[in-house]
């Protein structure tokens, strides 16, 4: 149990052996919000800086000679991480926005294609059309399809290929696609 444990702010305790006193604390919290932070995430920025010279202590290396300018440079650092983090979200949206159909199909069109597939996985030899219902259907992976049909890989990417362009001709005669 830790001796001295007094609570500070929203859920934030600190011990006779914190390694930031009060003026630390606010300049860290500072540099965080200049460099950007928003304010809903500053006492976790102001907890990693803590946890930053904690394991320094503890990894053996001696404090630093001015504790308050080097937590200010671990807060200016997080701060950047976590823009970097934002803009790396921002970017991830972005690629998965563009995956998705610009305009998502009608409920008559959906069923159309629904039943143009069932009909052209109908028309499909037993072996080919076993691939594609589990590998699309059931989302197994390749190596886990083989395993179950006892079959070499090789056999069900060639069956996979070849049951998607008949469905792909298929659909193409249609004018379902």
């Amino acid at each position: 149990m830790l001796r001295g444990r007094t609570r500070r702010g929203r859920g934030t305790y600190v011990t006779d052996d914190d390694p930031l006193d009060a003026a630390q604390e606010r300049r860290v919290r500072a540099v965080l919000a200049l460099g950007g932070v928003p304010q809903a995430d500053l006492p976790d920025g102001v907890q990693q800086v803590r946890l930053r010279l904690l394991e320094r202590a503890a990894s053996g290396r001696e404090a630093p000679r001015d504790v308050s300018a080097w937590a200010a440079v671990v807060a200016s650092n997080l701060a950047m991480d976590w823009h970097r983090a934002k803009r790396r979200q921002e970017r991830l949206g972005e690629r998965l926005a563009a995956l998705r159909p610009a305009q998502a199909p009608s409920g008559e069109e959906t069923s159309v294609l629904s039943l143009a597939v069932a009909r052209g996985l109908d028309a499909l030899p037993d072996a080919q059309r076993q691939v594609v219902v589990l590998r699309f259907y059931a989302d197994l992976p390749v190596r886990s399809i083989a395993e179950q049909l006892g079959v070499p890989e090789g056999t069900v990417k060639s069956r996979l290929h070849t049951a998607v362009r008949a469905l792909r001709a298929r659909l193409h005669e249609d004018e379902v696609v």
